[in-house]
């Protein structure tokens, strides 16, 4: 089977995860009725295998429900990342990580092996403040540069404080989704289904939504 990343490529990869800090264990889960499984699997097998702190494994929705409940995984591919302490990171991506968003998933290797905060006094004063359920979705294509930098906010949140959870959703994938949320643009964050804006905006304007929630 052909490599999907050419050796320059994994060059760079292999280099920019040497910034990993901590063993992590990424997950996949598969179906067996899915068309972007497989290239996703091979993906996240190659960046994997890049870094001996990466531990990878498959699971599929039909034969791995309780662990899929687990972390509230229903759609197929959706990767999640353990911590060391196998710990979960409160964040999934749902969809291939390829094209632009290759960054999306090198930048959630990183932060996950990190027990570095992510975030000034002042974001993470505020950040300690939030006590209700959070969800925040983030509907991102793969020709989109600026879709990475939107997820990577939505998951620093989500490591940040246990009360919010990061969904990434590749909206043509999901394409029912994407009608359901109204996507004709992205990056696209909708917070609890209620409140969301447009654009790969500073961590501030998430947190501004985010308190809005009664």
């Amino acid at each position: 089977m052909k490599s999907l990343l050419t050796p320059d490529v994994a060059g760079q990869i292999k280099e920019v995860l040497k910034m990993m800090e901590n063993p992590i264990k990424v997950i996949l889960f598969t179906s067996h009725d899915c068309e972007s499984c497989e290239p996703t699997l091979q993906l996240l097998e190659e960046v994997s295998a890049l870094n001996d702190k990466i531990t990878f494994v498959e699971r599929t929705l039909e034969d791995d429900k309780v662990e899929a409940e687990k972390y509230n995984i229903t759609l197929a591919p959706t990767f999640v990342i353990l911590d060391q302490n196998n710990n979960f990171r409160n964040f999934r991506f749902n969809g291939i990580p390829a094209g632009h968003e290759i960054n999306s998933l090198i930048s959630a290797l990183i932060d996950s092996a990190s027990t570095k905060p992510f975030f000034d006094e002042k974001t993470l004063a505020r950040l300690s403040k939030i006590d209700k359920d959070v969800n925040i979705k983030v509907f991102v294509t793969l020709s989109c540069p600026h879709c990475p930098g939107a997820v990577s906010s939505a998951f620093r949140l989500a490591m940040t404080n246990p009360n919010i959870t990061a969904d990434a959703y590749e909206a043509q994938t999901f394409s029912d989704l994407s009608m359901k949320y109204n996507v004709s643009s992205v990056p696209k964050i909708i917070i609890n289904d209620k409140y969301e804006f447009l654009g790969n905006q500073p961590i501030e304007a998430f947190l501004n939504e985010i308190e809005k929630i009664k």
